[in-house]
């Protein structure tokens, strides 16, 4: 497989890494609007033939298309913001090779009941488009990082081999991770962080997606591993759109991610004095996106690697019965940061997102995940997906949970 890769911050070099490793990996070209990233990456992978660096823009469809012509690339993958989607999208397509990505196309809030109603849903532009894909014989894979992504997949296995009917599917993001010592340090990329965390969550319930009021309906999630209770919100995210559209039969999906109250209120600071917004202010002649601001001056994620202490789980909550009876299970996968970065190099976070996409492009080189069109993780196979995982010992595991002890709100 030749890999066309657009984006090499903190989950690019994970993915480029993590791809290094793998025989089926020919070619991964590291393509970045800044290129002294790929540059540094290329110098310590040490193979320049195999991992070429690339100026482009991400605005810029013809651009992408003609970068992924050039080089000969199969597949292009996205591991910037996902502002960038589109125009990636639409350029994959151009060039008639696949696509995937980790975030999906941005939501639009509804003009006149932003927290009852959706607008333009995650990925509606995207798959809006499928019928183009499945005609250019293309496929793209969208949603296919850690959550979205592996938590999906989560939710199709159950649905598989663990259940007889799946009820209820509940993406619960937390566990203990931390950076000690800093005010305001995300751990990834804020631009992403606040679009997903003040646009209104999406909730998949009677059939249908309805929305609500950003950080509504805190619940104690009890995390394993020793974690235990952790409040975890509602968060607009990508499983909530995509998990229906594959297991039509689940009544229920919801989102939650463990923020801390610290966190949230220094975001609704942010959405109060307008530096969430996206569109260009007027500052001494110059025009400057409040968010991309924002962006400048809090520590690059890429950089705080060695500064988190804690663990990190993603995990899928699924509520249904088996032979009869009520069962209910939390498939999980949990990393620590301090062991992540000594093994792998890489940022806890990025390390947990960039693994996914690499494991999912083997399953496509090899010939086990195949299709066209637009889908997401749940539409294939999750068997051999986990089996991947344990063959190069990415920890995942599953704990049964007491059927109605501790109930979603």
């Amino acid at each position: 497989m030749r890999v066309l890769l657009i984006g090499v911050g903190t989950v690019g070099e994970a993915i480029a890494r993590e791809a290094a490793r793998r025989a089926w990996c020919e070619q991964l070209v590291l393509a970045d609007y800044d290129q002294s990233r790929p540059a540094a990456l290329q110098a310590e992978l040490g193979d320049p033939e195999r991992f070429p660096v690339e100026r482009i823009d991400a605005r810029d469809a013809g651009a992408v298309a003609d970068l992924a012509r050039r080089t000969g690339s199969t597949l292009v993958m996205n591991a910037v913001d996902p502002r960038f989607v589109m125009p990636i999208f639409d350029g994959a397509l151009t060039a008639g090779v696949d696509y995937m990505d980790m975030a999906n196309s941005l939501s639009r809030p509804h003009p006149d009941a932003p927290f009852t109603k959706p607008g333009i849903k995650l990925a509606d532009e995207q798959l809006a488009k499928a019928g183009a894909w499945e005609s250019a014989g293309r496929l793209a894979l969208i949603g296919m990082g850690m959550d979205p992504g592996l938590s999906d997949v989560f939710a199709r296995y159950a649905a598989d081999q663990l259940f007889d009917q799946v009820d209820e599917v509940h993406i619960r993001d937390g566990g203990d991770l931390h950076i000690p010592g800093f005010a305001f340090a995300p751990v990834f990329s804020i631009w992403t962080t606040i679009e997903e965390c003040l646009n209104p969550p999406v909730i998949w319930s009677d059939g249908d997606w309805h929305t609500t009021k950003p950080f509504s309906a805190p619940e104690e999630f009890p995390f394993p591993e020793g974690i235990g209770p952790v409040e975890c919100v509602n968060v607009e995210h990508e499983e909530v759109l995509l998990v229906p559209r594959w297991l039509p039969h689940v009544r229920r999906v919801t989102f939650k991610y463990a923020l801390g109250s610290d966190f949230i209120e220094k975001l609704k600071l942010l959405h109060d004095i307008g530096l969430d917004r996206t569109e260009p202010v007027d500052v001494r002649g110059m025009k400057v996106s409040p968010r991309d601001l924002v962006a400048a001056v809090v520590p690059d994620p890429v950089t705080m690697g060695d500064k988190m202490v804690g663990r990190a789980i993603v995990g899928t909550w699924v509520i249904g019965s088996k032979d009869g009876r009520p069962r209910e299970v939390f498939l999980y996968q949990m990393a620590d940061a301090a062991e992540t970065l000594r093994t792998t190099g890489s940022q806890v976070v990025g390390w947990q997102t960039g693994f996914n996409p690499v494991l999912a492009m083997e399953l496509l080189d090899d010939g086990t995940w195949s299709g066209s069109g637009v889908l997401g993780p749940e539409a294939f196979d999750a068997a051999p997906y986990l089996q991947l995982m344990d063959r190069y010992g990415i920890h995942h595991d599953m704990v049964e949970m007491e059927p109605g002890a501790h109930r979603p709100t």
